[in-house]
């Protein structure tokens, strides 16, 4: 889905104008319905500036996605949401993880892996990423449905990476 896309259904379920959007976001209402219908691409400041605005996570998802083109969690528009469902998704997909994690051969070189080995660490590196989409989801769901700031979360989990001195 296009970062135009994704703000024209983030607006609509909001229940606002282009008007109202705009006014929000500080852009003018035309530079919003060029950048829905794709007239135009979005600039990353407005990218930026309606995350920042609505802290809405899906928003934050989309700016990732468009910045690196494709290297994030996708927002999973046609997946059961609600925070249940979420919350076993994340659980299983962790577990398979993790059991994939512990057959794969990481004490090898990469010089002495076979086609196996690699397959393994394949499977590994997929079923990690398969989790991060989950828990991902997870936390941006418990997020919404209880009133949590997700960009505060992010805060203040990278000011406790900060003083465990794994950030600078």
């Amino acid at each position: 889905m296009s970062i135009g896309e994704v703000l024209h259904d983030y607006r609509k379920q909001a229940g606002m104008t282009q008007e109202e959007f705009a006014d929000r976001v500080l852009i003018d209402r035309s530079s919003v319905a060029k950048v829905e219908n794709g007239k135009r691409p979005a600039p990353s400041s407005l990218i930026r500036q309606a995350a920042s605005t609505f802290d809405d996570p899906r928003l934050y998802l989309a700016a990732q996605e468009e910045i690196t083109g494709g290297a994030s969690v996708p927002w999973l528009d046609n997946a059961d949401l609600h925070r249940a469902a979420t919350h076993l998704k994340s659980m299983e997909e962790t577990e398979e993880a993790i059991a994939a994690m512990k057959t794969a051969p990481i004490m090898k070189r990469p010089d002495q892996l076979t086609v196996a080995d690699r397959a393994a660490i394949r499977t590994a590196i997929f079923e990690c990423v398969e989790a991060i989409t989950a828990l991902t989801h997870n936390v941006a769901v418990l997020c919404k449905d209880y009133a949590f700031s997700y960009i505060g979360i992010w805060k203040e989990h990278r000011a406790e990476l900060k003083s465990k001195k794994y950030l600078n």
